[in-house]
Order: C-alpha cells, then sequence, then structure tokens
C-alpha cells in the first residue's frame, strides 16, 4: 500500500467544485518574452527582425559636406564686440555679494581687502550642437482585445522613414514609439498556450498549502489546543493564487492571443561639443564652460560647415573636429542630422590679486554676469567647503 505524500493530501482535499482543467495546464514556463522565430511568419520588408531578434536600425544616408564656409569678416566683427572692463570698484562689489551668500565666509573680511592687480583677459568659447534623429524597429506585443487589428490584410507596411512624426523643438531630446501600420498578426499566447493561465507554482494548482503557524500538524507543539491560524485543518490558503490554484497569465493578461506588431522607436537626441580657448589662470575649465558670454558669432542651419580664417586659429580647428566628431558618431550610431547650430562666444576672467592682514590672495571673477570663484579665503569658519 502506497504512503499517501502531503501533495497528494492536498490534492484529495481540494473542492470537488473546482475547475479541473487546472490539473491539464503547465506551471509557468521559463521561456524568454519574445516568442520563438517560427511563430512569426515574415512581413514584406520587414523578413530582417527575425534574424537575430535584434531591433534595426534605418537612417539615410548622409549628404557629404562638399562646401566650407564663405570666410566673415571677423575684424569687423571683433571690432563691434566689447566686454565691459572689471573696475577695482566692480571686483570688490563681486566678491562682497559672493561672499553674503555663503554661510561659511566672514564679509568683514571681503569689505577691508586691498586690490594689489587686476589681470584681465577675454576668452573665447566654442560650441557645437548637432540635433539627430535615429530610427530603431523592434518586434514587440501586446494582449489582443475588443480592438481592431491592423495586419497585413489592409495593405503593405510602410518604410520606417516614409512614416510621418511630429518632430519636437529643435534642439530637445526626446523619445517616442510608434505602431508601423499594416505590420499586425495575432498568434496564441507563446507563455501560456493559448490558455490565459497557468497553474499556481505555490501550490502546485491545489490552492491550499500547509499551515505555517502548525507546520500541517493542526495544533502547535505542546499545546492542546487547535491551531488558530488553520483551524485545525492543518492547511491554509494559497496567498500566491488566493486559492484558485491558478493564476493568470501575465504576458496576455488571460486573453490568450497576442497582436504582434513591428514597433517604430524614434529618438532625437541632441550633441554637444565644446572648445574654450587656452589660458593660463587657475580658474577651473568646467566652471568657464558654463559661464556667461557675449554672443560674438552664431551659425544655425540644417548643416553647418568649419569655421575658417578665425583670427584665434585654436576656434578654427575646434570647429574643424567638433564637426568631424558628431558625423562620425552620428554614422556610427545611425543617425540623420535635423539641424546644427554653432557659437563663438566672448567669456571674460579677472584674476584679482589683494592683499589682507598681510598676506595675498586671489579670486577671479568671470563671465559676463560677475561669477566669483575664491580658491582660498581668509576668513572660512568651517572647514572642508568648496565653493564653486
Amino acid at each position: 500500500m502506497r504512503t499517501l505524500t502531503w501533495l497528494d493530501a492536498l490534492t484529495m482535499d481540494r473542492d470537488p467544485n473546482e475547475d479541473d482543467s487546472v490539473a491539464d495546464l503547465s506551471f509557468e514556463a521559463e521561456s524568454p518574452v519574445a516568442p520563438p522565430d517560427e511563430l512569426l511568419e515574415g512581413l514584406p520588408s520587414y523578413d530582417w527582425l527575425l534574424q537575430g531578434r535584434g531591433g534595426q536600425v534605418f537612417f539615410p544616408s548622409l549628404e557629404s559636406l562638399g562646401r566650407s564656409q564663405d570666410p566673415a569678416s571677423w575684424s569687423s566683427v571683433l571690432e563691434h564686440s566689447r566686454v565691459p572692463v572689471v573696475t577695482e570698484e566692480v571686483a570688490r562689489e563681486a566678491l562682497v555679494s559672493f561672499v553674503n551668500s555663503q554661510c561659511c565666509y566672514s564679509s568683514a573680511a571681503a569689505g577691508n581687502i586691498i586690490i594689489q592687480e587686476l589681470r584681465q583677459q577675454t576668452l573665447c568659447r566654442y560650441r557645437l550642437e548637432t540635433f539627430s534623429e535615429s530610427r530603431v524597429s523592434e518586434w514587440t506585443f501586446q494582449p489582443v482585445t475588443n480592438h481592431s487589428v491592423d495586419g497585413p490584410q489592409r495593405g503593405a507596411s510602410p518604410r520606417l522613414w516614409d512614416m510621418k512624426v511630429q518632430v519636437p523643438p529643435m534642439f530637445q531630446e526626446d523619445t517616442r514609439k510608434f505602431q508601423v501600420p499594416h505590420s499586425s498578426l495575432v498568434k496564441e499566447c507563446h507563455k501560456c498556450h493559448g490558455r490565459g493561465r497557468y497553474k499556481c507554482s505555490g501550490c502546485h494548482g491545489a490552492g491550499m498549502v500547509r499551515c505555517s503557524s502548525c507546520s500541517g500538524t493542526k495544533r502547535k507543539a505542546r499545546q492542546p489546543r487547535r491551531c488558530h491560524m488553520c483551524s485545525g485543518s492543518g492547511r491554509r490558503r494559497c496567498s500566491t493564487c488566493s486559492g484558485r490554484g491558478n493564476k493568470t497569465c501575465a504576458t496576455c493578461k488571460g486573453e490568450r492571443k497576442l497582436e504582434h506588431f513591428v514597433q517604430l522607436v524614434i529618438m532625437w537626441k541632441n550633441s554637444l561639443f565644446e572648445f574654450v580657448s587656452p589660458h593660463h589662470l587657475h580658474c577651473p575649465g568646467e566652471l568657464l564652460a558654463k559661464a556667461r558670454g557675449e554672443n560674438l558669432f552664431r551659425d544655425e542651419n540644417a548643416v553647418v560647415y568649419p569655421i575658417v580664417d578665425f583670427p584665434l586659429r585654436d576656434i578654427s580647428l575646434a570647429s574643424q573636429r567638433g564637426i568631424e566628431e558628431h558625423n562620425t558618431a552620428l554614422a556610427s550610431r545611425s543617425a540623420r542630422i535635423l539641424q546644427q547650430r554653432q557659437t563663438i562666444e566672448l567669456v571674460p576672467i579677472t584674476e584679482v590679486h589683494y592683499w589682507y592682514q598681510g598676506k595675498t590672495y586671489v579670486y577671479y571673477i568671470y563671465g559676463t554676469d560677475h561669477q566669483v570663484y575664491v580658491a582660498d579665503y581668509p576668513k572660512q569658519y568651517c572647514c572642508g567647503c568648496t565653493i564653486l
């Protein structure tokens, strides 16, 4: 005579009114989310999606840059661009304003400094922004509901770059997803094999599990009374499936069928290239990159071309390098250029040497809005403060 196991007892104790079809269900499969290749037949122009299971990127060929920018009259531009000179009064007011905004700096010291020297320099900052668009296509799916299915019977699917979409404002990054028309295929759910549910792995379809309080003995150890957690039955309702013995398929949401379709993912990205002309001052470069400057030159178009004959050769070289880097990067990730913008700004920076209580100190005033960077302030109340 075979001894009944705990699982046999649970099966025997199941509600006789419960749907017997649960016994025919399989447990949740450990299959990947994507369906097998043989489940999806090819679509015209989209057969490549079944090869390698990866997304496919489409892009039109970039136009070759066949011309250079016409030389501008830089001498005239520079002549009409004037950055205000920082005087001792302006330098002192900028320091006092900065110190008053800090919690650990003494404003008394800022008011009593003796300015010894102002070393002023104007830097050139070049920026190139490239706003691009890339398109990736991939198979995806959703549960079949009551909505109509847009399949190949309604016509041929358009090529991805033929799909017209609303482009976001220039130089503002965004990502959007669209369903490719006429690409839908309805198939049985590959996760539950069209059943819409699967056996609960917690109770093996029984709906009941051994009571964790009494370990199925119906009474707690050393206590004559029956276990109050399971009312002396030794079993409790399975919390995983709420006693149903099965769970709704999470893939098809119980609908049994899936609508597979090609999804277009469009990514708009703004790439940035920056260059600040060389200098010998000890002001952090990240501050100068963010500093407010006076606009000297601005060129915005579908495609911009390298700057030539600029008085500062480093700026011309930076323009050429930035455009080449962006073109190479965009080609490597299969993107097309929608708009480019390049600018040259004049960023003033002043190195202020001052004397206070027998020692010499330095601080910097940078940008047209007179931001301050202090490397070593004489009256600092707390340690470890880094002010940028």
